[in-house]
């Protein structure tokens, strides 16, 4: 068994009021590592009122960093901000270790998780894009020159020339492909919409328990585990509701603060699930301490993606909170959202019979109701 990666957590805040947030942020970082089955040897997080464009860090914190770093025996180092591609290279430099941003981290997931050939290309297609203007100075024998083809003497391409074009073309193929894939995709889409089922759709904060909800509610067996990003792909069930009316529930990629943006161009095709479905439940974990935040997140993505469905509040994990705390944060969050949340356990169980009534109502609200999306059952009685 191969040991695991020790890595060090490492991020900034530029003042006292700013470092709660960046404390849970780095939190959530953890959680990535933990996700790559990292070993987070040590956290760091510096005050820091504007970056350095050479390094982000000023050259006093790029010392003692890299003095504590040398005394941990050189982790790799887990940044929580935004790098440029120069500034991640002379860290890289400077501390004589690999250093990777909060951006590379979620793709490394992503790439792990996809499954479906449509992930694996949208996934591929990110790491490119990314990759792409971190070429220069990465390796030595980027600066080495080949001679043109029919050329005699001249310098010819740079090795780093035809990286960059041989991964272009990566691209132009991957993309044609994905094109392919989306096609296919949309025939799949308008064979289902031919049969008026209402559709809707689990959103939420990554790890907020809609695959467990997905799994409660439809006796499936897909994939929940306590880990960021535990789903990729998109997944849809059909749901019986207690009129005997059937629903399509799709269980979504969770959303993330700072989702890169290259990711979010590459998933578009996926995303489209989100978008075409009649309704939204959005799934939000009570539990957890920056809850607000993260369905404020979430809100933010769906209004970039054009999503103005109507949509159903769910507080999940319920289970964890003491009732005081429970009404609390069912408060905070209507705050946010403009509506109580429903408060359900996905785990326990409790307060689905809730949420089957609602999205039942709903779902007769959106769709007619005809002998196609009812149950055999329903219809008999």
């Amino acid at each position: 068994m191969a040991p695991r990666e020790r890595v060090l957590i490492l991020g900034t805040a530029t003042g006292r009021r700013d470092r709660d947030l960046r404390e849970l942020e780095l939190d959530e970082l953890e959680e990535l590592a933990r996700t790559l089955d990292s070993e987070v040897v040590e956290r760091v997080l510096l005050t820091l009122h504007e970056p350095h464009p050479a390094t982000f860090l000023r050259s006093g914190a790029v010392d003692t960093v890299g003095s504590r770093i040398a005394e941990l025996g050189r982790p790799t180092v887990l940044f929580n901000d935004a790098l440029t591609p120069r500034q991640q290279r002379n860290l890289g430099e400077a501390w004589d270790v690999t250093v990777l941003d909060r951006t590379e981290v979620i793709l490394d997931i992503f790439a792990r998780r996809a499954t479906t050939a449509e992930g694996r290309v949208q996934v591929e297609m990110a790491q490119l894009e990314h990759a792409l203007p971190r070429l220069a100075g990465g390796w030595s024998h980027l600066e080495r020159q080949r001679g043109g083809v029919g050329l005699r003497g001249g310098p010819g391409e740079t090795q780093i020339e035809v990286d960059r074009r041989l991964i272009r073309q990566r691209l132009k193929r991957l993309k044609q492909r994905l094109a392919v894939i989306e096609r296919q995709r949309q025939t799949r889409r308008t064979a289902r919409t031919d049969v008026p089922l209402a559709s809707c759709a689990l959103v939420g904060y990554t790890n907020a328990g809609k695959s467990t909800l997905l799994n409660r509610l439809t006796h499936s067996e897909v994939l929940a585990d306590n880990l960021l990003f535990a789903t990729l792909d998109p997944t849809s069930r059909r749901l019986d509701l207690p009129s005997g009316r059937r629903v399509i529930v799709t269980d979504t990629v969770g959303f993330i603060q700072n989702l890169p943006h290259e990711l979010v161009e590459a998933f578009a095709a996926t995303l489209e699930e989100v978008r075409q479905a009649h309704l939204l439940a959005i799934i939000v974990d009570g539990s957890h301490p920056d809850c607000e935040q993260q369905l404020q997140t979430v809100l933010d993505t769906l209004e970039d993606m054009g999503c103005a469905q109507p949509s159903l509040l769910v507080l999940n994990k319920a289970d964890r909170l003491a009732p005081a705390a429970l009404r609390s944060v069912r408060m905070r969050l209507g705050d946010v959202a403009g509506s109580s949340p429903l408060a359900i356990s996905a785990l326990r169980g409790s307060g689905l019979r809730d949420f089957r009534d609602v999205l039942d109502r709903l779902a007769a609200s959106l769709v007619p109701e005809t002998s196609a999306n009812r149950s055999p059952l329903a219809t008999a009685m």
